[in-house]
This record gives structure tokens, sequence and C-alpha cells, in this order.
């Protein structure tokens, strides 16, 4: 009885420690689809985003059609790419600074002499 007990106990842990019951939760990373409304001097702008975390917090991803690259450690989560302003056909590097609260991106963005805030969200399925 008390090994069948011991052994009953031993899969519990085992069950209780695995990486489905650990770190699965998507509100904890900024891994998948992003929907961003940034705001700016002529209005809010929505990009859609995905980004793709690996284990050592490196940020790949698409920005609509341009490829993020960044980090994500702690919560915050700092990105820094180039892309082309659609309206003045501008090149030059999108700066996000942000922090992970309740499954929700919220933070601040900088693109040539411009700048504002931004909330992310998942998008609804």
């Amino acid at each position: 009885m008390k090994l069948i007990t011991a052994l009953t106990l031993g899969l519990l842990c085992v069950a209780l420690a695995s990486p489905a019951s650990l770190g699965q939760d998507t509100a904890a990373t900024v891994e998948g689809k992003w929907h961003f409304v940034l705001d700016t001097p002529g209005g809010d702008r929505e990009i859609d985003s995905e980004l793709a975390v690996d284990k050592d917090g490196n940020v790949t991803g698409k920005w609509g059609t341009s490829t993020v690259a960044g980090t994500f450690a702690e919560g915050k989560l700092a990105l820094s790419f180039s892309i082309t302003a659609e309206e003045t056909g501008e090149t030059g590097l999108l700066k996000i600074t942000g922090k992970l609260d309740q499954g929700d991106l919220t933070g601040s963005w900088e693109f040539s002499s411009y700048g504002g805030t931004f909330k992310a969200s998942r998008p609804k399925a």
C-alpha cells in the first residue's frame, strides 16, 4: 500500500511540474499575434504583428511587412527595427518599449522625430 501511495504521489509531482503545466500561459509571454494601436499626431495607427520569442528572450517576427528584432525579459518588451512610413516614404528605426501587464502590452514608440504611446492586445478569435 505504501508503494502504491508513493508511486501515486510521485506521478502527481511529475505531472504538476511538466512543461504543460508550467509556463504555457499565453498571458505571460509576447509570443503570438498582436494588434497594436499607436497614438500618433495624425491619429491612431493600427497594425497587426506576430512575434516569436526564443529561449534567450530574443524576439523575431513581423510588424506588418517589416521584420521585427528585439528582446523580451521580465515582462518588458524592447523592439528596434527598420520600417518605411506609408505617409512620407521615410525609412528609419521604429523603437517600441513596453510592458506586458494582465495580457496586454502598453508603452511608448519612437520613429524619426515622432513618438507617442501604444496599446496592444491579442486579436479576438
